[in-house]
């Protein structure tokens, strides 16, 4: 009769830790899968992700357009008298009032970021339009000021304003 040493290796024990070693990569090739199946669709992470726009190449008096959730973002660079224009209006005289100051960041006085849908029916507004020089809908009439707030027409309510933050003095985040 053999006896064998504990110290030594057996057919059994490489059974073991080969069946074990199957059994590891068998379940993680399982578990991938189902953990990477709940994390959202590439699509809907870029329909929601935030966006960094450079405000540096943007000159007083212009306005550009951006895109976020699909919708136009109107980012406008106000000139001192566009700012001052809009902060002299008689609250009293809009049909939804709200101050210029809640409309902009702290500091940032002549970047206006505004959602450029018209709150009437969701026509896309003309910039450096209108009466206001602002925002003119010229599918039914309504007239924004410099500050996005509605000033004549059909339309409700002033223009919304994106979720945004200044990240540096020359660039924002949306979203």
């Amino acid at each position: 009769m053999t006896t064998v040493s504990s110290a030594e290796h057996t057919r059994r024990d490489f059974l073991y830790i080969a069946t074990g070693a199957i059994g590891a990569v068998g379940a993680a090739a399982v578990v991938v899968p189902l953990i990477a199946q709940m994390n959202p669709d590439a699509s809907t992470i870029a329909a929601g992700a935030p966006i960094e726009v450079d405000l540096a190449p943007v000159a007083e008096g212009q306005i550009i357009k951006v895109f976020w959730r699909s919708k136009p973002i109107f980012i406008s660079h106000r000139s001192k008298k566009e700012i001052e224009a809009a902060q002299k209006v008689d609250l009293g005289s809009l049909p939804d009032p709200q101050p210029d100051s809640a409309r902009v960041k702290p500091g940032h006085d002549q970047w206006l970021v505004v959602v450029g849908i018209c709150t009437h029916l969701g026509c896309i507004p003309l910039a450096h339009q209108g009466q206001y020089e602002g925002w003119f809908c010229p599918c039914h009439g309504s007239v924004y000021d410099t500050s996005g707030r509605i000033r004549q027409g059909p339309a409700p309510a002033n223009l919304p304003l994106p979720p945004y933050a200044f990240v540096s003095d020359t660039k924002i985040r949306i979203g």
